[in-house]
């Protein structure tokens, strides 16, 4: 009898010790929690007010401390949506970028440039945007004439793109921008200045932006006056040797054939006088449309089947058949390469000619940020299509590889505290059991 009653005394002693111990176990698991959401509040006030220290920094003479600064904000932008941040310093940011393009170094208006331009994509679509593209392209017009060179140039080229893509209203805003970026390749010059001639890297970067801002507009929207010598223009960069130069060219040539405004962009319309040839079996604006796209067809195909030479580049020459072919076979037969790409664990698909120069700009431009902002950006994702299946939300999906192996490690502090309550519980089971087979043998006897 006393026997079972030591059982019995043993076993509530384990279901109070156990008890005391979960409670101690989950007082701390939610001191843990506590101290992690503390921490990751800590870090966010911290990064906030690091960007206020690198705004406060823009402020400065010296233009190697701006430099700084704006190097800083971009960093900080690429990594995270600072959404908070912008609500409140979105006005000063963007004067002070501003200052930065009008009186800074090459290298300060590279930088300010793209903190402007990750600036409008934080933003999105809105007064806001809009307000940035009226008072920044009045300010870079006026850079791309104060000097030609060409890091700078292409800064301003990819910035003046991003701000127009987000805040332009209607196509007179988008297509005065696409003006101001036509005309660093063709300016209108004065009897006495001399045309500076653009780098191939110049005119690559402005062919894609002005590709990737005409793929927004109805190309039957935009002056025809403006435009009849382009079709022209992008046939003659084809002949280039510069490949990147090609490759642009060769995809602002397949947009226009996909929006069918190939006739917007003709300059037949000059030599056409009744609109009919001389045997008046074809309007004269067809036949020379159909010899254009014939001859762009015939480049294509040489394109598409160069051989490479001694100072070829492998990677570019590989890269210019493969999109020249796709190129081809667009003219030919009307397929547009499908791309697919993986954000995360999910898969972004591409099925014109429009979304592929859109994803190859937006990519471009965010480098090592783009998926970062694929996922959490919802003007991205509208844009591009893009509904990830899997949502980020949980806080596992957020662990970096470090924290992972940590949490996820058989030898962590995690799993061990995980192993300890799963042992307890099995005492607990068996105390349990012990005192069920106690009980029925003190009742039996």
């Amino acid at each position: 009898m006393g026997k079972r009653n030591n059982q019995r005394k043993n076993a509530a002693m384990m279901v109070d010790s156990d008890d005391d111990n979960s409670s101690v176990s989950s007082t701390s698991t939610m001191r843990s929690d506590l101290m992690v959401a503390t921490g990751n509040d800590e870090m966010q006030v911290e990064k906030d007010s690091l960007l206020d220290q690198a705004l406060d920094a823009l402020f400065e003479k010296r233009g190697s401390t701006r430099e700084k600064a704006l190097a800083s904000i971009l960093e900080a932008f690429n990594s995270s949506l600072q959404h908070e941040f912008v609500e409140k310093k979105f006005a000063t940011l963007l004067h002070q970028c501003l200052n930065c393009i009008k009186k800074g170094s090459s290298r300060e208006i590279c930088l300010a440039s793209h903190v402007i331009g990750l600036l409008a994509l934080t933003v999105g679509c809105g007064d806001n945007a809009n307000e940035m593209l009226e008072e920044s392209l009045p300010v870079i017009s006026q850079a791309f004439k104060s000097g030609s060179e060409s890091t700078k140039t292409i800064a301003l080229l990819e910035c003046l793109a991003i701000i127009t893509f987000v805040g332009g209203n209607d196509p007179e805003q988008t297509e005065k921008s696409m003006q101001v970026m036509w005309q660093v390749v063709h300016p209108k010059l004065k009897s006495n200045v001399v045309a500076v001639k653009p780098s191939a890297a110049v005119i690559t970067t402005m062919v894609f932006a002005w590709s990737f801002l005409l793929t927004t507009v109805d190309g039957w929207k935009l002056n025809p006056k403006d435009w009849q010598d382009s079709i022209s223009y992008l046939s003659g960069l084809l002949d280039k040797d510069d490949r990147s130069v090609r490759i642009a060219a060769g995809e602002a040539l397949a947009l226009i054939f996909e929006l069918g405004s190939l006739e917007k962009f003709s300059s037949s319309t000059k030599s056409s006088d009744d609109g009919s040839t001389e045997d008046g079996n074809k309007p004269r604006d067809y036949v020379h449309i159909q010899g254009l796209k014939a001859k762009i067809i015939n480049q294509a195909r040489d394109l598409a089947a160069e051989a490479g030479g001694r100072s070829s580049a492998k990677k570019d020459l590989t890269n210019q058949r493969n999109m020249f072919r796709d190129i081809l076979e667009y003219f030919e037969d009307g397929y547009s390469p499908e791309i697919s790409i993986k954000i995360g664990s999910d898969s972004l698909q591409t099925s014109t000619w429009s979304q592929l120069i859109q994803l190859n700009f937006l990519k471009h431009f965010l480098g090592g940020g783009f998926i970062k902002h694929m996922q959490e950006n919802e003007l991205l994702k509208d844009v591009l299509g893009f509904t990830p299946k899997k949502k980020y939300l949980d806080s596992e999906s957020r662990l970096s590889g470090g924290e992972k192996r940590m949490f996820r490690s058989p030898n962590s502090a995690l799993n061990k505290a995980r192993t300890q309550q799963l042992n307890k519980q099995r005492m607990l089971s068996a105390g349990k059991n012990i005192g069920q087979f106690a009980a029925n043998v003190g009742d039996d006897a």
